[in-house]
């Protein structure tokens, strides 16, 4: 059922809002509305504009908390300003290790870039400092691809102006070094070029061997790491001596944070166009809690608030409220769209008609079990609605099962309670067609019990599933009926009068409309000729679409069959016929079979109680109720 709801107007001294929060909304879900959009047109209203105070104090605290060994929440109930002192006086103390930390961080960064520049030229037993000497030589440090650097080789071999000296190498690239007269050096660069030498920048900083400047950098780099680890100590030791204060504080930050957004839904104003300025909230509270809630503000001075009565241009949100057993099944709900607040809650129709329709297509005492347990297991412990919904169906499965004499595809283990449908496969199929009639005409009721709730007169007499379109439809089924039982003169008479009455008035929908809501123009603008051509087309459309509504549950009972025939495929494949079947053949069918047509039977299900039954009743343009403080 949708959960009845209050829409609460609470006002208040603008400064006073985050207390209120705190010690009153925070206790309840309310779902709160723009107070703009409903007082905008007043010309001393205006926004709640305000800079998050908080915000920056979170932040340091969420730092400090870095600091804390351990979880936990604090025990000292503080207020903000309480909570922003302990914050920053603690950070202060700190504030100059961290500033060192981060200085020894970025020393660190880059001591680590050096040991990547360096390392690949550890093999090269020669000060780098010295080679800046060279006077007549130049030099240049790069690494070569493997493949270019066997063809360097023949090249230096033959060419007395150059030396490579490789310092290192691994499975892709050569790292090394070349030398070359100065008058030689721009030929010998384009050769090395040409075997995609790619140059490397040493930075001159670097004076003693390239091995020597990598263990003195390794060592410099575990000394700042110590010094780290001392400093990050200190701070830690600072942190633990007030823990709990700092988690207290912490914890009222990220409270009055989260809370100060509750001003984007608040308006303000001023008393009487001057003087203090006051808060103003609206927010819808299920009646139960809006009811404690005006108790505890009653005896707050400083707040007040009012009940608004009768219809408000507010919208009500929509939140369901069903037994345990019906919760997941609002999944299904919420994948077609929220009923509006005076809709009807179509949770349990959905559970009732998606379980049973299910049980009928995949009856099976075994497989309806293994449904059973499994989905019942996986939504006590994985919480997943799709996995109740699973169990719940599994229960049909079992009940089918024993009317249809089924179990894990042995139909001779149990006797049939009602019937075998292989057996009689016209049958099946006829009863199908007609509990699918059944169904529609149940739908047709509950759009004209939600068509009297919105007080839409024109739907609920001459809409195709409002009081027309159910004495239209009934009719048809009582004549088929007849026609069955071979009384078709009554019939007759029924289907020229109860049909063509009704049907004559779904087509004049429109007029006839706007004539019981005592409207100026009965019929709409434009060519009345156009109007009846249209309103034929669309008499077909209605007859069609209830003939092929109906026609749709053929497939409850062609599933059933289904499921007979395919589990007969599958003890034919395990030789059940010889005697010995093949048990691993039986097991791995039903696993199959029960995974396989389990998913097209729910999805088939799915698609009836959409298409055939909620769009003859429901609407589901309802607005989600959205919690303040549980976003």
């Amino acid at each position: 059922m949708v959960e009845k709801m209050k829409l609460l107007h609470i006002t208040g001294p603008k400064g006073d809002i985050d207390r209120v929060v705190k010690f009153y909304l925070n206790k309840y879900d309310i779902h709160f509305e723009n107070a703009m959009q409903s007082l905008g047109n007043l010309k001393n209203v205006r926004p709640f504009v305000e800079t998050n105070l908080y915000k920056e104090a979170m932040q340091r605290g969420e730092e400090l908390k870095g600091y804390l060994d351990g979880d936990g929440e604090g025990s000292i109930e503080m207020r903000a300003a309480q909570a922003q002192v302990i914050v920053d006086e603690v950070y202060g103390q700190i504030d100059e290790l961290c500033t060192r930390q981060e200085r020894l961080r970025e020393k660190m960064l880059e001591i680590k870039e050096w040991m990547e520049e360096i390392a690949p030229f550890i093999g090269l037993d020669f000060e780098l400092s010295k080679l800046k000497d060279f006077r007549f030589i130049d030099y240049q440090f790069g690494r070569i691809k493997v493949e270019g650097y066997h063809k360097l080789e023949r090249y230096i071999f033959k060419n007395p102006y150059t030396l490579f000296y490789e310092c290192n190498n691994d499975s892709k690239y050569v790292w090394g070094v070349y030398f070359v007269p100065h008058t030689y050096l721009m030929d010998v660069k384009s050769v090395y070029a040409s075997f995609h030498f790619e140059e490397i920048e040493i930075s001159d900083k670097f004076q003693k061997t390239p091995k020597e400047v990598f263990t003195f950098a390794k060592e410099e780099l575990e000394r700042c790491t110590q010094e780290l680890e001392g400093l990050q100590m200190q701070a830690s030791e600072i942190a633990m001596g007030r823990k709990d204060e700092i988690l207290s504080a912490c914890r009222s930050l990220e409270s009055y944070c989260r809370n100060f957004d509750i001003r984007k839904y608040a308006a303000c104003t001023q008393a009487n166009g001057g003087g203090e300025e006051y808060y103003i909230l609206y927010g819808w509270m299920a009646r139960q809690d809006a009811g404690r809630l005006e108790a505890e503000i009653a005896k707050d001075d400083k707040v007040h608030w009012e009940e608004e009565e009768g219809d408000t241009a507010i919208a009500p949100p929509t939140r369901l409220k069903n037994p345990r057993i019906l919760k997941p099944f609002e999944m299904f709900v919420e994948m077609y769209g929220l009923p509006s607040y005076n809709e009807m809650d179509p949770t349990l129709f959905i559970a009732l008609t998606y379980t049973l329709m299910f049980g009928i297509m995949f009856g099976d005492v075994g497989q309806g079990a293994c449904l059973l347990v499994g989905g019942i297991l996986l939504y006590r412990f994985k919480k997943l609605r799709l996995a109740g919904i699973v169990g719940v169906a599994g229960v049909w499965s079992v009940v089918f099962g024993f009317l249809y004499g089924s179990f894990f595809g042995f139909e001779e283990v149990l006797p049939a309670v009602w019937m075998k449908p292989m057996d009689n496969i016209m049958t099946t199929l006829m009863l199908a067609v007609g509990f699918g009639g059944a169904l529609i005409l149940v739908a047709m009721a509950l759009n004209i019990i939600n068509a009297v709730r919105a007080k839409d007169y024109g739907r609920l007499f001459f809409h195709q599933s409002g009081i027309a379109g159910l004495i239209c439809y009934g009719s048809v089924a009582l004549c088929a009926v007849l026609f069955i039982t071979g009384n078709g003169l009554p019939a007759t008479i029924i289907m020229v009068v109860a049909v063509g009455v009704p049907l004559i008035a779904i087509l004049l929908k429109e007029p006839l409309s706007h004539l019981v809501e005592r409207k100026e123009h009965i019929f709409p603008e434009g060519s009345k000729v156009m109007f009846f051509v249209e309103a034929l087309v669309e008499g077909f459309d209605v007859v069609l679409s209830y003939a092929t509504n109906t026609i749709s549950f053929v497939r409850v009972g062609a599933f059933a069959l289904s499921h007979a025939g395919m589990m007969g495929v599958v003890m034919t494949l395990a030789g059940m016929e010889k005697g010995s079947p093949n048990w691993l053949v039986v097991v791995l069918g039903n696993i199959l079979v029960a995974g396989l047509e389990g998913l097209i039977v729910g999805i088939q299900v799915l698609r009836l109680e959409y298409y055939e039954m909620f769009s003859r009743f429901y609407s589901g343009s309802g607005k989600p109720f959205v919690s303040f403080n549980r976003q």
